[in-house]
């Protein structure tokens, strides 16, 4: 294990600090004993990336950023043009939430985000999760699972390796305030790979509901999306995602949360035995 030793910055700004991951970043922080910036379109702290006035405000004495780009196709610029500013504005440390799959999908631009990070002249570090496990609580998509006891996916049998959010909230912190993680690609995953059919077996088992998951073809899938009103746009980059599981390339489990933090990730089975899925349902 490489020893970090601790640079904390005075000031640290959490954007999208509301949201799934940049909440659990922003009490990890206070379990550091800091006290983060958490801005968003709706916190005290206004931040939204289509609005570059409320950049400069955010920005105001902050050392280092952690960054949730706005998942548009202008991400990249912002990101750039944002960067930018956080330089001016005197701050020295960018942690980028990306993802592994944008480096396994066909498409040259997938990085792009990434490559706006690495070139800003700022110290970076880049994390790039699996799909989180709370994504079986806390995604819209994945909601009819515990609202109507049933997912139909796509995925057939293909695995992932699913991440502990909490996992990767710490190795957001501890990139965000020790030295030794600057330069670094940290590709974070669960312990072990499941299907989405084995995931929802053991949410079921825990919760002591009769849930089940379907597999359907991505014919199928496309379909319901339409009866939903997805726009195509979003329905193509889903039947991506999707299809990239189910031809099992994310499968592998990755040691990115051991560089990082000198031990194991979590285990799909902590996430599912500490929440209350008949709440989150």
């Amino acid at each position: 294990m490489t020893t970090h030793t601790s640079s904390a910055p005075s000031t640290i700004l959490v954007l999208g600090g509301t949201g799934k991951t940049g909440s659990r970043v922003a009490a990890e922080l206070r379990r550091r004993g800091l006290d983060p910036v958490v801005a968003s379109r709706r916190s005290a702290v206004r931040f939204d990336w289509s609005d570059r006035s409320t950049w400069g405000p955010a920005l105001e004495g902050v050392d280092a950023v952690y960054v949730v780009d706005s998942e548009t196709a202008d991400a990249p610029a912002e990101v750039a043009g944002f960067a930018e500013l956080a330089a001016k504005s005197g701050a020295r440390r960018l942690v980028l939430l990306s993802a592994r799959v944008w480096d396994e999908l066909p498409g040259e631009d997938n990085l792009a985000t990434e490559r706006a990070v690495r070139e800003s002249g700022l110290e970076w570090t880049i994390l790039r999760p699996t799909w989180f496990a709370q994504n079986f609580t806390e995604f819209e998509l994945l909601a009819p699972l515990l609202g109507e006891g049933e997912l139909r996916l796509p995925t057939g049998e293909g695995r992932e390796p699913f991440v502990d959010l909490e996992d990767l909230a710490e190795v957001a912190a501890v990139a965000l305030t020790e030295d030794g993680h600057t330069g670094r690609t940290y590709v974070l995953s669960g312990a072990r790979a499941l299907s989405f059919g084995d995931a929802v077996a053991e949410i079921a088992r825990a919760s002591g509901r009769p849930l089940r998951f379907v597999p359907v073809d991505e014919a199928a899938y496309r379909a319901d999306l339409a009866a939903a009103g997805f726009p195509e746009a979003d329905t193509e980059l889903l039947a991506a995602l999707f299809r990239h599981i189910r031809e099992e390339r994310g499968a592998e489990v990755t040691d990115g949360v051991q560089q990082a933090l000198g031990r194991p990730p979590r285990d799909f089975s902590e996430y599912v035995a500490r929440t209350d899925f008949t709440r989150a349902g």
